[in-house]
């Protein structure tokens, strides 16, 4: 009778096969393919999972402050237009309601939101409704800046001034800079992210890019 195969126990779960008529390098190659399965059936040790953890934390804490540094600097660029297609209505609507003057609030150069806007001297038409509200909905900011209106000096009965200012609704998570301009129609900076509601306060700052 040929010999039976002999079974040889692997950590109590598989069991390599011995055959006694081949060879002992035979049975080795055996015993170590048996292994080597069961290594590949392990999974990931802890000290591997901590490694990989730490190099996701590492790259987290490169990659985050770089995405809200880009954030602020496209809010940034967006409350800059914003001022400036301000001022530009305010030329429009001071040309076209010259018994007015410029405008003493933003609905007043754009319209409601979500309605039909009508061109009159309370609904200019001039600007777009979530800019002229503030947001959407209203009074929410915009792309990550609020901006107001002030009215400027005032002669017989006529607004011959106005300001306009746009400020981070959070300071340096949603913008760090503020903007605003008066009746000049040149904008200025404010590093702080405050700026001015006054003609003369506004005039107190730098211009853009100087």
């Amino acid at each position: 009778m040929p010999p039976e195969p002999l079974s040889v126990a692997a950590f109590g779960q598989a069991r390599a096969t011995l055959i006694p008529t081949e060879s002992f390098v035979t049975n080795q190659i055996l015993v170590t393919k048996l292994g080597e399965k069961m290594r590949k059936q392990r999974g990931f040790s802890l000290i591997e999972l901590l490694i990989v953890v730490a190099i996701i934390l590492i790259i987290a804490a490169i990659a985050i402050p770089n995405l809200l540094r880009a954030r602020m600097a496209a809010n940034e660029s967006s409350a800059v237009a914003s001022v400036r297609t301000v001022t530009t209505g305010e030329i429009t609507y001071q040309t076209a309601y010259p018994t007015v003057g410029y405008a003493t609030n933003l609905l007043q150069l754009g319209g409601a939101l979500g309605a039909a806007c009508v061109p009159s001297s309370a609904s200019a038409c001039l600007i777009d409704s979530v800019l002229a509200n503030n947001g959407n909905p209203a009074g929410g900011g915009k792309s990550g800046y609020s901006f107001t209106t002030g009215t400027g000096a005032v002669a017989g009965g006529t607004n011959i001034g106005y300001t306009i200012k746009g400020i981070p609704l959070s300071i340096n998570q949603t913008g760090i800079r503020a903007f605003c301009a008066e009746e000049d129609a040149v904008i200025r900076v404010d590093p702080a992210g405050v700026c001015s509601a006054t003609e003369a306060g506004i005039q107190g700052f730098n211009p853009l890019n100087q």
